[in-house]
């Protein structure tokens, strides 16, 4: 991998210096970087997305969940794939994403194609991106520019996970210190939510929610009760989905829902209640072009947060484990 350095900066000796290395990272970060070591990488992506997503057409929105859960720990870095080791217990079990996030299947499939192909070169991170953003566009949600180039995680952090990942309860000035943390402002929180206009979510993360909230419309809530029993631990994995008016399509109905009382989970309905993400919300309900634009660009941020390079990490072979 030396060549990269070289190639941009013709010393490679300079590389060790640390403002140096940071350079070169983010020029390694390219939509163009696969174009030689792996042309047809895209093309496989697209269409494992494609056939899954035909299959069931929740999995898109699986695997765009899948994403961001990966980004917003420790960044795009595939940490979330690795199963639990001796060294280490993993994100898979983590509280957010235990029992309900889903799509790994997909991503192992669209690895071992793309290994067969383009053998020890593309990492499980790309993957991941290229995914999310096929299995979104494939749901009628907008396109962005992915760059490629990310390395895979050798660890992952199931604390981490645990203090870094939002919940299903959290309030608007949780979610607001959470994005900030991460680089991200109040209005592109509010546009990233808008991911549920995709997907479900499960009994256990709303059922505070649709019983004990003032902020629910009561004919709304009376609807998702019947899958969701009173008592904990019956029905806890009935699943709902988060946007009722369009659960399998990319469009404003979630924005719309939040203005009727009508948000599944509690943060959702955060957005708005009284608070600062009000007029947000009510210009994304009738403005698609607005919201689409905005998630795209809120995504392409996301995708670039704390990108692992070269001469870090390394391009796993199995996503599931390190070499």
């Amino acid at each position: 991998m030396a060549f990269y350095c070289s190639r941009l900066l013709g010393l490679f000796l300079l590389c060790s210096s640390s403002s140096v290395v940071g350079y070169v990272r983010a020029q390694f970060l390219s939509p163009d970087f696969y174009n030689s070591s792996c042309p047809g990488l895209v093309s496989i992506v697209q269409a494992e997305m494609r056939r899954e997503v035909a299959a069931e057409s929740r999995m898109g929105a699986s695997v765009l969940r899948l994403f961001y859960h990966d980004c917003f720990v420790n960044g795009c870095d595939a940490s979330v794939l690795l199963d639990d080791t001796q060294a280490f217990a993993g994100e898979k079990n983590a509280g957010p994403n235990a029992r309900s996030l889903r799509g790994y299947d997909v991503i192992d499939g669209i690895k071992a194609k793309v290994e067969a192909t383009c053998a020890a070169i593309v990492s499980c991170a790309d993957i991941l991106a290229l995914a999310a953003l096929e299995g979104t566009v494939l749901l009628g949600g907008p396109s962005w520019r992915v760059q490629l180039g990310r390395r895979d995680a050798t660890t992952a952090s199931q604390s981490a996970a645990n203090r870094e990942l939002p919940s299903p309860s959290a309030t608007l000035n949780d979610l607001i210190s959470l994005f900030v943390s991460k680089g991200f402002s109040a209005q592109e929180m509010t546009a990233l939510s808008g991911a549920h206009t995709l997907g479900s979510a499960r009994c256990v993360n709303f059922r505070s929610h649709v019983y004990g909230d003032a902020d629910v419309d009561p004919a709304f809530a009376a609807k998702r009760l019947r899958n969701c029993p009173a008592v904990t631990g019956f029905g806890d994995d009935n699943w709902e989905p988060l946007d009722a008016q369009s659960p399998a399509g990319f469009d404003t109905a979630y924005y719309q829902n939040l203005m009727l009382r009508q948000g599944l989970l509690r943060s959702d309905q955060e957005l708005f209640n009284g608070g600062s993400q009000d007029s947000v919300v009510k210009m994304y309900s009738s403005n698609a072009a607005a919201f689409r634009n905005d998630f795209a660009a809120a995504m392409e941020k996301m995708a670039a947060m704390s990108p692992l390079t070269w001469p870090n990490g390394q391009i796993r072979l199995n996503c599931r484990r390190v070499n």
